[in-house]
């Protein structure tokens, strides 16, 4: 039965969410998982930098955070050379979809996103009304010029690419993204989710004009930074849609620990470029175990491996046999992209477990 008091929007959705975390797992299973390997977290963890701001902010967490977060953003200000006024912080990227998604998208609004592409901003775009309208990934890749043709033909007024992408891993070099950018129609807005950027080759991402119009783009220290605990993200945008956000964010929303995390970590640059090594060196190593156990691995920018299993209904049954061996992993949603199963990176620890569990998974089925 529908409560009442839901609104009739409200009431429409489905009981459902993006993502069933482990934890949610391990209690429905009754135990706990051995590797967790399909988070895209980093176990590798934050800087000890970190750490330490974090539980030295711990003590003043009787006060409520800077809603400003002023001092997190003159640093990023001055890390990526853009002015305070095109920054602003959110509740990871999630908060921030979020956001921009109310400030811009009414009941039956069009909104343009690759059929398979990360569920949550998905979430965001139905919560609110949004009609969404998708195209397929052409080559394991986010496609630039269907997404522009399908904004054109349904007047969007958001298009949502990631780059890297989640979940394939795969990337488009800047010069495509800039050439997407000029392509954006008239009155629409892209949203450039850059979560994986620091994962990435040098040139996947074009050089910031933050008083582009056309263009939102979107951080986190969740992945290469080792903060997904924290919830800390931000957007750069041209300073009168980045002013809008202060309509609807949650002001307090970012703890004073989190602020001062982040905020560390960011001036810890030679500790991330250490942890981005120890990415790419996971991601060699699971391509590795998986083409020993006949997978094909995709090419990958971010935190994570894509291994092709040949099908969807493989990769069902391989990811509920690594489950029952207390293996944590995902795989994308949609076909075709569903005949992969997608493997985040580990310790080594993590990675030998997979490295033993893989084989014998696999004659599960």
């Amino acid at each position: 039965m529908t409560d009442p008091r839901l609104t009739p929007l409200a009431a429409a959705l489905p009981a459902t969410v993006p993502f069933v975390g482990p934890e949610t797992q391990e209690r429905q299973r009754g135990a706990s998982f051995r590797a967790r390997l399909g988070a895209n977290e980093s176990v590798f963890g934050p800087s000890p930098r970190a750490i330490q701001a974090m539980a030295d902010a711990a003590a003043e967490a009787w006060m409520y955070p800077d809603p400003e977060s002023f001092d997190l953003r003159t640093a990023l200000s001055r890390h990526l050379g853009v002015g305070m006024g095109n920054l602003v912080m959110g509740a990871g990227i999630d908060g921030l979809l979020g956001s921009l998604v109310r400030l811009t998208v009414a009941p039956g609004d069009a909104v343009v996103t690759s059929d398979g592409a990360y569920p949550t901003f998905n979430y965001h775009v139905t919560g609110y009304g949004g009609t969404l309208h998708k195209v397929p990934y052409r080559d394991d890749h986010e496609d630039p010029d269907a997404l522009i043709a399908r904004a054109h033909d349904t007047g969007a007024k958001l298009i949502y690419l990631s780059n890297p992408d989640n979940p394939m891993g795969s990337w488009h070099d800047a010069d495509r993204i800039a050439r997407m950018i000029e392509e954006v129609p008239q009155g629409c807005l892209l949203v450039l989710d850059e979560a994986y950027l620091e994962c990435a080759p040098e040139g996947t991402a074009p050089p910031l004009d933050p008083e582009d119009t056309r263009v939102v783009r979107m951080r986190t220290f969740s992945k290469a930074y080792g903060l997904a605990g924290i919830r800390m993200g931000y957007a750069i945008g041209q300073p009168d849609l980045i002013a809008a956000f202060g309509r609807v964010r949650n002001h307090f929303g970012l703890s004073r620990v989190s602020q001062a995390g982040a905020l560390a970590a960011l001036r810890d640059q030679t500790y991330l470029t250490e942890t981005v090594s120890r990415i790419a060196a996971a991601r060699d190593r699971i391509a590795r175990i998986g083409q020993q156990n006949g997978l094909t691995p995709l090419p990958s920018a971010a935190n994570f491996v894509a291994l092709g299993t040949g099908s969807g209904d493989r990769t069902r049954a391989l990811l509920q046999a690594l489950t029952a061996r207390d293996i944590f992993t995902r795989m994308p949603g949609v076909a075709p992209l569903d005949r992969c199963i997608r493997i985040s990176c580990g310790s080594e620890q993590d990675l030998d477990l997979l490295a033993d569990t893989l084989p014998k998974a696999l004659t599960d089925f």
